[in-house]
Parts: C-alpha cells; sequence; structure tokens
C-alpha cells in the first residue's frame, strides 16, 4: 500500500512539474534588463510677464517585459518593432522638477499636488511605426497629480553603440489633468495652461 501512495506522489508530482515547465515555456514575454543611461525631461510654458521651464534628470523604468525574441546582438533593432515591448511603465519625481526660480518651484509643486502624487508616470500601450527614419508613435497613459489621461507621443530613435536614444515633445493641459495653472505675485502673473513636455532619453542594455 505504501508502494502504491509513493508512487502514485512520485508520478502527481512528475506532472505538476512538466506542466509548470509547459507554461514557463509557452509565456509569451520575458522580462530583460533595460535602465536608462542618461535623461532629461523638461516642462515649458508661457505666463502674461515671461515663459518659463522646469527639468529635470531623474526619471526611472518601474516595469519592462519583451518578447521573447527581443535579446542577442539585434536587441535594439527587434525593441523598436511594433509587438516587441510588451510592458513599459517610467516613472519621474515630480519634486525633482525645478526652474532657475524658487518662486516658481514652489507654486509648481503645489499645483502639481507632490505630497499627495509624488511620480509622474507613463505606462505604454502600444507601438507603432513613424512615418520616417527612426520615427515611432507610442500610445500610452499619462498619469499626473493623480489623473490619468491617454496620449499618443511621435518618437525619434537613434540608436549608437549600445544604447538607444529616444526624443520627444507633447504638448498638453495642465487642466485636464485637474491642475490649476500657478500664479505669483499676488495674481499679477498668470500661467498659461498649455504646457509642452519634452523628453531627451538615452536607453541601456548589457548584450551578451
Amino acid at each position: 500500500m505504501e508502494r502504491k501512495v509513493a508512487r502514485s506522489t512520485f508520478f502527481t508530482g512528475l506532472a505538476l512539474v512538466v506542466g509548470f515547465g509547459a507554461i514557463v515555456a509557452a509565456r509569451p514575454e520575458a522580462t530583460q534588463p533595460l535602465a536608462i543611461d542618461t535623461a532629461k525631461v523638461t516642462i515649458a510654458g508661457t505666463s502674461n510677464i515671461h515663459a518659463y521651464s522646469a527639468s529635470t534628470t531623474t526619471v526611472r523604468v518601474t516595469r519592462v517585459a519583451m518578447a521573447s525574441n527581443v535579446a542577442g546582438p539585434a536587441f535594439w533593432d527587434a525593441l523598436v518593432k511594433p509587438g516587441a515591448l510588451t510592458t513599459l511603465e517610467v516613472a519621474i519625481p515630480a519634486a525633482q522638477l525645478s526652474s532657475a526660480k524658487e518662486g516658481l518651484d514652489k507654486n509648481m509643486h503645489k499645483a502639481l499636488k507632490v505630497q499627495e502624487h509624488a511620480d509622474i508616470t507613463f505606462r505604454l500601450t502600444a507601438v507603432e511605426t513613424g512615418s520616417g527614419p527612426g520615427a515611432l508613435k507610442a500610445r500610452g497613459v499619462l498619469r499626473i497629480a493623480g489623473t490619468e489621461r491617454d496620449v499618443v507621443l511621435d518618437l525619434i530613435t537613434h540608436r549608437h553603440d549600445t544604447a538607444l536614444t529616444v526624443k520627444g515633445k507633447l504638448d498638453l493641459l495642465m487642466t485636464d489633468y485637474g491642475i490649476k495653472p500657478p500664479t505669483a505675485m499676488m495674481g499679477m502673473l498668470k500661467t498659461d495652461p498649455k504646457v509642452t513636455v519634452s523628453f531627451d532619453v538615452t536607453l541601456a542594455v548589457p548584450l551578451t
């Protein structure tokens, strides 16, 4: 009786191992090392008195997953193809955005609600080929001050050595994200709700 129980347990365990192995082998995506080498994100706008801008070099990848065939020496060529990058989320600490004017920073951080919503995030949903060499169109969800909106980013990519540079711009309205345009000088300075977000990011990955 004990021999039958042991044999049954052995085959049950073997079936579980084989089944788990099949599930892992059938996974459509794999996590790959992908890091931001250098980055700069700038928010620029205008007011009734002067133009302004604030920027940060602090950007981090919080989640990334790629199709299993994105690997090896042709990593970057495969990565920029539609469907290759299945998951990508990046975060920008809102409190790290700074300008040349301390007073502007204080009002900007208040408007961005940095105490309640520390990060500005972008979650990729789809990548499409663009109209020119190295051009891509990225669709995703942008979250600012706790409010999410669908956006489309026109990107220009450039490969050099073992890295990929990605540049782009996005025009948006602060009011779409529930942000009241900052004011200063007892209300004498009023900012326009329209701002332009530009970014220049270099992605790197070890090729092994």
